[in-house]
Protein backbone atom coordinates (compact mmCIF):
# COMPACT_ATOMS: atom_id res chain seq x y z
CA UNK A 1 0.00 0.00 0.00
CA UNK A 2 1.40 3.39 -1.02
CA UNK A 3 0.50 5.33 2.09
CA UNK A 4 1.82 8.73 3.13
CA UNK A 5 4.27 6.92 5.42
CA UNK A 6 5.64 4.94 2.47
CA UNK A 7 6.05 8.08 0.37
CA UNK A 8 7.78 9.86 3.27
CA UNK A 9 10.06 6.86 3.68
CA UNK A 10 11.06 7.06 -0.01
CA UNK A 11 11.71 10.80 0.29
CA UNK A 12 13.86 10.22 3.38
CA UNK A 13 15.73 7.51 1.48
CA UNK A 14 16.50 9.96 -1.33
CA UNK A 15 17.72 12.51 1.20
CA UNK A 16 19.96 9.98 2.94
CA UNK A 17 21.38 8.80 -0.38
CA UNK A 18 22.19 12.35 -1.49
CA UNK A 19 23.73 13.07 1.92
CA UNK A 20 25.98 10.01 1.69
CA UNK A 21 26.99 10.58 -1.92
CA UNK A 22 27.71 14.31 -1.68
CA UNK A 23 29.54 14.11 1.66
CA UNK A 24 31.57 11.10 0.54
CA UNK A 25 32.48 12.69 -2.78
CA UNK A 26 33.64 15.92 -1.13
CA UNK A 27 35.67 14.07 1.51
CA UNK A 28 36.94 11.63 -1.11
CA UNK A 29 38.31 14.45 -3.26
CA UNK A 30 39.75 16.17 -0.20
CA UNK A 31 42.12 13.22 0.15
CA UNK A 32 41.94 11.63 -3.32
CA UNK A 33 42.96 14.74 -5.25
CA UNK A 34 46.29 15.12 -3.38
CA UNK A 35 46.84 11.37 -3.73
CA UNK A 36 46.33 11.54 -7.49
CA UNK A 37 48.64 14.53 -7.78
CA UNK A 38 51.28 12.73 -5.73
CA UNK A 39 51.03 9.62 -7.92
CA UNK A 40 51.27 11.63 -11.13
CA UNK A 41 54.15 13.79 -9.91
CA UNK A 42 56.29 10.99 -8.43
CA UNK A 43 55.81 8.53 -11.30
CA UNK A 44 58.92 7.74 -13.38
CA UNK A 45 57.61 10.10 -16.09
CA UNK A 46 56.38 12.73 -13.62
CA UNK A 47 57.87 16.13 -12.90
CA UNK A 48 59.43 14.90 -9.64
CA UNK A 49 60.09 11.14 -9.99
CA UNK A 50 60.37 9.25 -6.71
CA UNK A 51 60.24 5.47 -7.06
CA UNK A 52 59.85 4.71 -3.33
CA UNK A 53 57.07 7.23 -2.74
CA UNK A 54 55.20 6.15 -5.86
CA UNK A 55 55.51 2.46 -5.04
CA UNK A 56 54.18 2.91 -1.50
CA UNK A 57 51.05 4.84 -2.50
CA UNK A 58 50.55 2.80 -5.66
CA UNK A 59 50.55 -0.44 -3.68
CA UNK A 60 48.29 0.96 -0.95
CA UNK A 61 45.80 2.21 -3.53
CA UNK A 62 45.75 -1.13 -5.30
CA UNK A 63 45.20 -3.04 -2.06
CA UNK A 64 42.20 -0.94 -1.01
CA UNK A 65 40.68 -1.02 -4.49
CA UNK A 66 41.00 -4.81 -4.55
CA UNK A 67 38.72 -5.25 -1.52
CA UNK A 68 35.00 -5.57 -2.43
CA UNK A 69 33.04 -2.72 -0.88
CA UNK A 70 30.78 -4.83 1.34
CA UNK A 71 33.81 -6.64 2.78
CA UNK A 72 35.57 -3.29 3.26
CA UNK A 73 32.58 -2.04 5.25
CA UNK A 74 32.76 -5.06 7.54
CA UNK A 75 36.51 -4.66 7.99
CA UNK A 76 36.02 -1.00 8.93
CA UNK A 77 33.29 -1.64 11.52
CA UNK A 78 35.65 -1.30 14.54
CA UNK A 79 37.18 1.88 13.09
CA UNK A 80 33.77 3.34 12.21
CA UNK A 81 32.38 2.55 15.64
CA UNK A 82 35.39 4.13 17.33
CA UNK A 83 35.13 7.21 15.12
CA UNK A 84 31.41 8.03 15.29
CA UNK A 85 30.07 5.67 17.95
CA UNK A 86 28.08 3.31 15.72
CA UNK A 87 28.59 1.13 12.67
CA UNK A 88 25.24 1.50 10.87
CA UNK A 89 23.25 4.28 9.26
CA UNK A 90 24.10 6.94 6.64
CA UNK A 91 26.82 8.71 8.64
CA UNK A 92 28.61 5.45 9.42
CA UNK A 93 28.40 4.45 5.76
CA UNK A 94 30.17 7.67 4.76
CA UNK A 95 33.31 6.47 6.54
CA UNK A 96 33.49 3.34 4.37
CA UNK A 97 32.50 5.26 1.24
CA UNK A 98 35.33 7.75 1.76
CA UNK A 99 37.91 5.00 2.33
CA UNK A 100 36.75 3.23 -0.84
CA UNK A 101 36.55 6.48 -2.83
CA UNK A 102 40.01 7.86 -2.02
CA UNK A 103 42.11 5.38 -4.07
CA UNK A 104 39.52 5.33 -6.86
CA UNK A 105 39.52 9.12 -7.12
CA UNK A 106 43.30 9.16 -6.80
CA UNK A 107 43.64 6.90 -9.83
CA UNK A 108 41.17 9.00 -11.81
CA UNK A 109 43.10 12.17 -11.00
CA UNK A 110 46.43 10.51 -11.80
CA UNK A 111 45.12 9.39 -15.19
CA UNK A 112 43.77 12.87 -15.98
CA UNK A 113 47.01 14.63 -15.08
CA UNK A 114 49.06 12.21 -17.18
CA UNK A 115 47.01 13.23 -20.21
CA UNK A 116 48.46 16.75 -20.11
CA UNK A 117 50.77 17.44 -23.06
CA UNK A 118 54.41 17.14 -21.99
CA UNK A 119 55.22 20.11 -24.22
CA UNK A 120 53.08 22.40 -22.08
CA UNK A 121 54.92 21.25 -18.94
CA UNK A 122 58.31 21.78 -20.58
CA UNK A 123 57.26 25.26 -21.69
CA UNK A 124 56.34 26.13 -18.10
CA UNK A 125 59.67 24.76 -16.87
CA UNK A 126 61.58 26.80 -19.42
CA UNK A 127 59.96 29.93 -18.02
CA UNK A 128 61.20 29.05 -14.53
CA UNK A 129 57.99 27.62 -13.07
CA UNK A 130 58.48 25.51 -9.95
CA UNK A 131 56.79 22.25 -9.04
CA UNK A 132 53.90 23.86 -7.15
CA UNK A 133 53.24 26.33 -9.96
CA UNK A 134 53.27 23.59 -12.59
CA UNK A 135 50.80 21.53 -10.55
CA UNK A 136 48.37 24.34 -9.81
CA UNK A 137 48.62 26.43 -12.97
CA UNK A 138 49.47 23.86 -15.62
CA UNK A 139 48.47 20.31 -14.71
CA UNK A 140 45.18 21.04 -12.91
CA UNK A 141 44.17 23.74 -15.38
CA UNK A 142 44.96 21.75 -18.51
CA UNK A 143 43.32 18.61 -17.12
CA UNK A 144 40.20 20.29 -15.78
CA UNK A 145 37.86 18.81 -18.40
CA UNK A 146 39.15 15.30 -17.80
CA UNK A 147 39.00 15.87 -14.03
CA UNK A 148 35.34 16.88 -14.27
CA UNK A 149 34.52 13.82 -16.37
CA UNK A 150 36.33 11.72 -13.76
CA UNK A 151 34.36 13.32 -10.95
CA UNK A 152 31.13 12.41 -12.74
CA UNK A 153 32.25 8.79 -12.95
CA UNK A 154 33.32 8.89 -9.30
CA UNK A 155 29.92 10.15 -8.17
CA UNK A 156 28.18 7.37 -10.07
CA UNK A 157 30.48 4.79 -8.50
CA UNK A 158 29.97 6.17 -5.00
CA UNK A 159 26.21 6.17 -5.56
CA UNK A 160 26.43 2.49 -6.47
CA UNK A 161 28.48 1.79 -3.34
CA UNK A 162 25.91 3.61 -1.20
CA UNK A 163 23.18 1.35 -2.61
CA UNK A 164 25.24 -1.75 -1.78
CA UNK A 165 25.62 -0.48 1.77
CA UNK A 166 21.90 -1.07 2.23
CA UNK A 167 22.65 -4.78 2.58
CA UNK A 168 24.25 -4.09 5.98
CA UNK A 169 21.98 -1.32 7.26
CA UNK A 170 23.71 1.56 5.52
CA UNK A 171 20.55 3.61 5.00
CA UNK A 172 19.32 5.36 1.89
CA UNK A 173 17.53 3.91 -1.11
CA UNK A 174 19.66 0.77 -1.08
CA UNK A 175 18.52 -0.01 2.44
CA UNK A 176 14.87 0.37 1.39
CA UNK A 177 15.38 -1.94 -1.59
CA UNK A 178 16.90 -4.63 0.62
CA UNK A 179 14.53 -4.27 3.57
CA UNK A 180 11.27 -4.01 1.66
CA UNK A 181 12.05 -5.33 -1.80
CA UNK A 182 14.06 -8.38 -0.72
CA UNK A 183 13.17 -9.30 2.87
CA UNK A 184 9.46 -8.41 2.60
CA UNK A 185 8.99 -9.12 -1.11
CA UNK A 186 7.47 -5.69 -1.79
CA UNK A 187 8.68 -5.56 -5.37
CA UNK A 188 6.92 -2.25 -6.08
CA UNK A 189 9.17 -0.49 -3.55
CA UNK A 190 12.22 -2.22 -4.98
CA UNK A 191 11.36 -1.10 -8.52
CA UNK A 192 10.80 2.48 -7.37
CA UNK A 193 14.12 2.61 -5.52
CA UNK A 194 15.96 1.16 -8.54
CA UNK A 195 14.34 3.72 -10.85
CA UNK A 196 15.23 6.54 -8.45
CA UNK A 197 18.86 5.39 -8.31
CA UNK A 198 18.99 5.33 -12.11
CA UNK A 199 17.49 8.82 -12.27
CA UNK A 200 20.01 10.17 -9.76
CA UNK A 201 22.91 8.69 -11.73
CA UNK A 202 21.58 10.21 -14.95
CA UNK A 203 21.16 13.62 -13.33
CA UNK A 204 24.69 13.64 -11.92
CA UNK A 205 26.08 12.36 -15.23
CA UNK A 206 24.22 14.91 -17.35
CA UNK A 207 25.19 17.85 -15.16
CA UNK A 208 28.82 16.76 -14.92
CA UNK A 209 29.20 16.14 -18.65
CA UNK A 210 27.50 19.45 -19.48
CA UNK A 211 29.91 21.37 -17.26
CA UNK A 212 32.89 19.44 -18.66
CA UNK A 213 31.74 20.20 -22.21
CA UNK A 214 31.40 23.91 -21.44
CA UNK A 215 34.95 24.01 -20.02
CA UNK A 216 36.52 22.01 -22.84
CA UNK A 217 38.73 24.54 -24.63
CA UNK A 218 39.41 22.15 -27.49
CA UNK A 219 35.96 22.94 -28.95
Amino acid sequence: MWTSETIQMIISGIGETLYMVIASTVAGYLFGLPLGILLAVTDKDGIRPNAVCYKVFDTLSNIIRSIPFLILMILLIPFTRALIGKSYGPTATIVSLVVAAIPFIGRMVESSLKEVDAGVIEAARSMGAGTFTIITRVLLVEARTSLLVGSTIAIGTILGYSAMAGAVGGGGLGDLAVRYGYHRWQTDIMFVTVILLIVLVQIFQSVGMHIASRLDRRK
